[in-house]
């Protein structure tokens, strides 16, 4: 587990060394589809593309989004719908012309320091191995939203871009809820994965 400032700093350059100039993300995007279809997120395709979310004007909140959040794949999102990402700011500057294209603010920020409240979904994908406090982003996530959508690795090995090891057994506690446990092994994920949708601390106000 990173125990340490120095590490997690590691642990972004790392981050944005994978990533570097943002510009073939062809593989990280596939995973992606991956990753919303876990989190019950429904394609509802048009006569431009197959790979199209319909928000609805739901409001979303993406903790770890990044270069290429999922949103970038929606339509009818939300006003007020945001991205936030450490590296935000690290990132090209056409990355950030993309997303204010969109009407999405992105915002250069961790996880752990979130204190939003009033977005009708949360969503959190292949994030908490980089972080430095998974349980303080799991309990600002909760806050934020109505719903909380998750996918993440389980029981992988720490190295210095992943420094946290989850379990099935941590996140269902910070969630409040029981995911899925499933081994995948198509479209570029091969590993144990946890994922599923739970209510944040303001679901009973949602209209859903």
């Amino acid at each position: 587990m990173i125990t340490t400032n120095t590490a997690w700093e590691e642990a972004q350059n790392w981050e944005q060394w994978w990533h570097s100039n943002c510009i073939n993300s062809l593989n990280e995007e596939i995973k992606q589809l991956v990753y919303a279809d876990k989190m019950g997120l429904a394609r509802t395709p048009d006569n431009k593309t197959p790979y199209r979310f319909d928000l609805q004007n739901k409001k979303i909140l993406d903790i770890g989004g990044g270069a290429y959040s999922l949103l970038l794949k929606c339509a009818n999102i939300g006003e007020g719908s945001t991205v936030v990402d450490p590296l935000m700011d690290r990132h090209p500057e056409w990355v950030r012309m993309r997303y204010k294209e969109l009407g999405v603010e992105a915002l250069a920020m961790t996880g752990e320091d979130v204190n939003f409240e009033g977005f009708d979904e949360v969503w959190i994908y292949n994030v908490l191995e980089h972080v430095y406090d998974p349980e303080k982003i799991a309990e600002n996530a909760r806050r934020a939203g109505k719903v909380v959508r998750v996918f993440e690795w389980i029981d992988t090995v720490q190295n210095i871009g992943h420094p946290q090891v989850l379990t099935e057994e941590k996140l269902n506690k910070w969630f409040g809820g029981e995911g899925k446990v499933e081994q995948l092994s198509s479209m570029g994920c091969f590993g144990k994965a946890w994922h599923g949708v739970f209510k944040g601390d303001s679901y009973a106000s949602s209209s859903d």
